[in-house]
């Protein structure tokens, strides 16, 4: 069951509106099942700061002047859709949703800026392309990585509970930690330890790969491919990349991968490109 709510469809008569609050509001709270979502207009739609002071009042207004439809405590996913929103209005959005006992969890957004100022304020993270607004909102084709969008950037940690997703490669300069996740449709790159669960390639994609400075993954994904954690840790760690060969994820040094491995099309996977073999991997 979808449940959606307007703020001008449920306003009646005897509830004073605020003057800079728009009759045709466009800001909506969306439940669907136990998700519940903020989505809030497009930043098209109105220009300037005037527009992100009418969001927030509308927001306040909407929240406070009707009955509620959510449990206390729950987790709010924010669609933001193209809106460019920074540290300090994220920070507002949540400590409004807080005097209502709601928190913000996650931030779905078509733009780089905000998804890098939503993963670096500790909340999850879905970057889409422009045109998709909805979370998880469609397949994707394997077959058209041209299509990926920029390369995300993260200079922070992924702290635990926290999930970054995005339509193209992730770059985190920092570690990715036990109980954090890391989602590209690209290849992940993790400038640190990669100690939580990192999947690349998740539209399908088995070119993908997944490298770190030091590999303490949870779960690494490739596509369609899983592998866990070893039981026995290696006693010193070197930059490795995780990739797809015909025996499923497979490991090799970094700094020898690119000599190495070349992607077999025929195959679907990475295939030695000489006999070379380390007994290691």
């Amino acid at each position: 069951m979808v449940l959606e709510t307007d703020l001008a469809a449920n306003m009646t008569s005897d509830v004073a509106i605020s003057p800079a609050i728009s009759h045709s509001s466009q800001v909506r709270l969306k439940k669907e099942g136990k998700n519940l979502m903020l989505l809030l207009p497009d930043e098209t739609d109105s220009k300037g700061e005037l527009s992100w002071s009418e969001t927030w009042q509308e927001l306040k207004h909407r929240l406070k002047s009707r009955e509620q439809f959510w449990h206390n405590g729950g987790s709010v996913s924010l669609v933001a859709k193209d809106r460019l929103l920074d540290s300090r209005q994220l920070h507002t959005i949540a400590e409004t949703l807080k005097e209502v006992e709601l928190i913000l969890a996650t931030v779905c957004t078509n733009r780089r800026q905000t998804a890098v100022a939503a993963a670096t304020a500790g909340y999850s993270v879905e970057q889409n392309k422009p045109g998709e607004a909805s979370l998880n909102s469609e397949a994707k084709n394997p077959n058209t990585s041209e299509l990926m969008a920029e390369p995300l950037y993260l200079r922070n940690t992924i702290r635990s509970g926290v999930e970054v997703r995005h339509p193209g490669t992730i770059i985190i300069c920092g570690d990715l930690n036990p109980g954090g996740s890391a989602i590209a449709d690209g290849d992940l790159f993790v400038w640190g330890r990669l100690r939580g669960v990192a999947h690349a390639g998740s539209a399908g994609n088995r070119k993908s790969r997944i490298m770190a400075l030091q590999m303490e993954f949870t779960q690494l994904r490739i596509a369609d491919q899983v592998a866990r954690a070893p039981k026995v840790r290696p006693e010193s760690f070197q930059p490795e990349t995780a990739f797809i060969s015909n025996k499923g994820i497979s490991l090799a040094r970094s700094d020898s991968f690119g000599k190495t491995y070349a992607f077999s099309v025929d195959g679907n996977y990475w295939q030695e490109t000489n006999s070379i073999k380390n007994p290691k991997y």
